[in-house]
């Protein structure tokens, strides 16, 4: 029987939800159910939207290990997506390279090298098995690919976020994931992923709401935060393809505009003005830094640490009127919304 239970509900911050109901504590982790005319998936305390496995093995491998790869590429630093047929070049600098500094991007570009490889490969199996070829699992070509899809996991450890701020190694596991598991597994691993996602959304969105939701110049903030972490979260559990992404997107990117505006129009004062322009960059900050989470689909702690040591710092000029001169650590970065393919 289907239930009416908001699937944006949250743990860590349940203000403006349903709170937390004694029978889905004792829920197992993959317990599906219809909500809303939904079929969701529950994992670490949330109900995420469930999709199909595909019935293909082999061309779902491929779409998902170009797929995982794609992304790998959309947010990480610029300028390593080399391709495949130049892995050797980029094995012969990286280690010939002696400079600390220059050996980290050059072994980024052998990792990007090695992704673009095995899935060169792994693409050329799945032709061979539509052609009737049965490919073993411990076909040589198989082997091949899932040593270079290990050895870019290690090298990709060390590769920065676009945004400059940390990597996430996490999106360096998932072509290597897609290889290595049978796609069910690879489906719970997912959801397990995103249920830390929104997680991370939820604690960055409380961070906001202790922030500004006591403050005067800042008055009914409250629904405003909540709406925005509620549409991060719809985003980060839809796919692509599905034909909701049009409605989600666009509440998305809504959500985070009123956020990042969120304040009166003027100042009474120039002390006032200062205060105003520094909360609104801060709310800028917190739209990006989710959207940068949202997109890839991974938390990013680190940021969030970041983030949230910026916002004690504004509660305390809040709190004494002055403001000390921002960190250069602190200040926004150069995220923007890009709808991902």
């Amino acid at each position: 029987m289907a239930d009416a239970v908001d699937p944006g509900v949250t743990f860590v911050a349940e203000r403006a939800k349903p709170r937390k109901r004694h029978m889905e504590a004792e829920l197992a982790q993959g317990t599906e159910r219809v909500i809303n005319g939904q079929r969701r998936v529950f994992y670490d305390g949330y109900w995420i939207r469930a999709y199909d496995v595909p019935g293909d093995r082999w061309q779902a491998k491929r779409q998902l290990i170009e797929a995982m790869t794609r992304r790998l590429f959309q947010h990480t630093e610029p300028g390593i997506n080399i391709p495949g047929a130049r892995a050797d070049e980029a094995r012969g600098a990286y280690d010939a390279e002696t400079d600390p500094a220059k050996k980290r991007v050059k072994g980024a570009m052998l990792a990007g090298a090695l992704i673009n490889r095995a899935s060169d490969i792994f693409t050329k199996l799945v032709e061979l098995e539509a052609a009737a070829v049965r490919i073993q699992s411990d076909n040589a070509l198989m082997r091949q690919c899932g040593q270079h899809l290990q050895e870019a996991l290690e090298l990709g450890k060390t590769v920065l976020h676009r945004s400059g701020e940390e990597g996430i190694d996490e999106l360096w596991g998932e072509p290597f994931k897609a290889f290595a598991y049978p796609i069910e597994k690879f489906y719970e691993n997912r959801y397990t992923k995103i249920a830390m996602t929104m997680r991370g959304i939820d604690e960055i969105a409380e961070c906001v709401y202790n922030t500004f939701s006591a403050q005067p110049l800042f008055p009914g903030i409250e629904a405003v935060v909540w709406t925005f972490a509620k549409a991060a979260k719809i985003n980060c559990e839809t796919l692509r393809d599905d034909p909701d992404i049009f409605e989600v997107w666009a509440d998305f990117v809504v959500a985070g505009e009123k956020l990042s505006s969120y304040g009166p129009e003027r100042a009474s004062s120039d002390a006032e003005r200062v205060l105003l322009e520094r909360g609104q960059r801060v709310l800028a900050n917190a739209r990006e830094l989710v959207l940068a989470i949202t997109r890839a689909r991974v938390p990013m702690p680190k940021s969030a640490r970041t983030f949230c040591d910026r916002c004690r710092i504004y509660q305390l000029a809040l709190t004494s009127g002055e403001l000390d001169p921002q960190p250069e650590s602190l200040r926004p970065g150069q995220l923007g919304y890009a709808l991902p393919s």
